[in-house]
């Protein structure tokens, strides 16, 4: 009896006490916007090709997770071509973050990589501090992110007081584990891609380096420096060689894009 009472007290100290939602205001992408991407790879052993497609895309649905909306956004990637000789991928991503607080709610995973799977369903409960995925409860911090709902809470930050050098924390969890990665702005500078000129706002998130990156900074993000915050331009040096992710086409925007410079 005296155990179940102490339990009861600890689920009313939960429910009483949880982590409310912050407010984010948000201007920088809409439900219907989709954004397609050319990879291309450059190494010594291949030389310049594409090797790839990836797309992201804000579904036009609205599901209800814990009396909350939320945004649905999905994430493909796949090689194509003569690379898949080599090294065969097939990725899907789907996040179900709030939209007000953009923090995760749901994220799913479906990684085939070569011989490599991994399928993942992570419950965020934001209200007590816990993310569930299919292996392991995990206490997290406040305002959790996803991997794909922490780069649209990026887009939503204010930077305008941010100086060249300045960092900014982007927490996230991954794999059963909490990060939070430290993204160096680098400036303000003029981008080339297959669709024009734009100005950009460059910055450059550090990730774990291991079998795939020698450089804690290895990776470069280059999003336009209008209210849309669109990335057109990825960068990533690799033990391997380099990787290039292109903007080719973008619909859907929140916005008018201001930032692409007419020849």
């Amino acid at each position: 009896m005296p155990r179940l009472l102490v339990i009861l007290l600890l689920f009313c100290c939960l429910s009483a006490f949880s982590q409310p939602y912050r407010k984010v205001h948000n201007t920088a992408f809409v439900r219907g916007e989709k954004l397609t991407f050319r990879v291309a790879f450059n190494s010594v052993l291949t030389g310049s090709i594409t090797g790839g497609k990836a797309t992201l895309e804000v579904k036009n649905d609205d599901k209800i997770l814990n009396n909350r909306s939320t945004y649905h956004v999905v994430g493909e990637g796949k090689t194509t071509g003569f690379i898949e000789i080599f090294y065969k991928v097939n990725d899907r991503f789907e996040s179900y973050f709030d939209q007000d607080a953009i923090v995760g709610r749901q994220f799913i995973r479906r990684t085939r990589e070569n011989s490599y799977k991994k399928d993942d369903l992570v419950v965020f409960r934001q209200e007590d501090l816990l993310a569930v995925s299919l292996t392991k409860i995990v206490k997290v911090p406040a305002n959790m992110q996803d991997v794909i709902s922490a780069f649209y809470y990026a887009r939503t930050l204010d930077i305008s007081n941010l100086e060249p050098g300045g960092i900014v924390h982007v927490p996230f969890f991954l794999d059963d584990s909490v990060y939070n990665s430290r993204v160096i702005f680098k400036g303000r500078e003029t981008v080339k891609t297959k669709i024009g000129k734009f100005r950009c706002i460059a910055f450059r998130p550090m990730v774990a380096t291991g079998y795939a990156f020698d450089d804690p900074y290895p990776i470069t993000i280059w999003l336009t420096d209008d209210a849309n915050r669109m990335p057109v331009l990825i960068e990533s040096e690799q033990s391997v060689g380099r990787a290039r992710v292109e903007l080719i086409s973008y619909s859907g925007l929140a916005n008018p894009v201001t930032a692409k410079l007419v020849d």
